[in-house]
């Protein structure tokens, strides 16, 4: 008999989970309950965050940042205006996930506790620069999303903590999300996340990620380099896409074969810069 708790505070959610290393926390449930009724997994309780407002809201302060609740769902995020600039990447993103249900129900907290690399939110968030916000009964702390998402279903949190909120700082320019997948909804073959300033025809500033390409999201630092100080064509953006192709390393599943997603990678990788460039 699998146990129920349904706190109203972060703080007793916390100790339930302390208390019991074997329950887990749900919100939307679009990870957790599928995989429990395949028999995939049997934790001994379900902390239910529901009742949990601290969890609740997208809002920005004044210098831009914007902080989003482990409770906001990507219904939410896809048609929140708070995003600015290259942080229109997050919206975007959010729109792209799975099906309309799924998105009223699924939450980014979630998503991210998951930590699956085929998932849209870790390439997202990494390109983003964002960090994520975690919380223990001892206190909390930040964690950048290119060092949460570890390895393949692996993130940074410890036995006990909780994903709360995402932090997304202010960006410049123009955030694009592109994925390409066998059919609407389905995870992707393979996803790319751009945020790019383009200034009187040269590029200013560049952070690029891809993902479903390796066991977590690849950021290239040598990439990203290639594009700034210079004109973003079509030249420029096919080498910075070679650069940041060769940190793939994929595997093959149901989805493509690994030489088919290698193959593929570079040209989506291209196509998303010359998105983000256009005005």
């Amino acid at each position: 008999m699998v146990g129920f708790h349904k706190p109203r505070t972060l703080a007793e959610a916390l100790a339930l989970l302390a208390a019991d290393a074997e329950a887990r926390p749900v919100s939307g449930g679009q990870t957790l309950v599928p995989m429990m009724n395949l028999d995939l997994f049997r934790p001994s309780a379900i902390v239910s965050l529901n009742a949990v407002d601290e969890l609740c809201g997208i809002a920005a302060d004044a210098a831009g940042t914007v902080r989003i609740g482990a409770r906001a769902t990507h219904a939410e995020l896809a048609a929140s205006t708070v995003f600015a600039a290259g942080q229109r990447l997050i919206p975007r993103a959010a729109a792209q996930i799975a099906h309309p249900a799924v998105r009223h129900a699924g939450t980014i907290g979630g998503s991210c506790a998951h930590g699956d690399p085929a998932a849209d939110w870790p390439v997202a968030l990494c390109a983003a620069g964002a960090s994520i916000e975690i919380a223990s009964p001892g206190g909390r702390r930040l964690v950048a999303a290119v060092d949460f998402f570890r390895q393949f279903l692996t993130t940074a949190l410890e036995p006990g903590e909780l994903v709360t909120a995402i932090i997304v700082p202010p960006l410049p320019g123009n955030g694009v999300y592109r994925k390409f997948s066998r059919v609407d909804g389905d995870y992707a073959t393979v996803s790319v996340a751009a945020v790019i300033e383009v200034s009187a025809g040269i590029c200013r500033f560049a952070q690029v990620a891809a993902g479903s390409v390796g066991p977590r999201p690849v950021r290239n630092a040598a990439a990203e380099a290639a594009l700034v100080d210079r004109p973003l064509d079509e030249a420029a953006a096919q080498k910075a896409a070679v650069l940041l192709a060769a940190g793939a390393s994929p595997m093959s599943d149901v989805r493509g074969s690994a030489a088919y997603k290698q193959r593929i990678l570079p040209g989506l990788i291209a196509a998303t810069l010359l998105e983000c460039a256009r005005p």
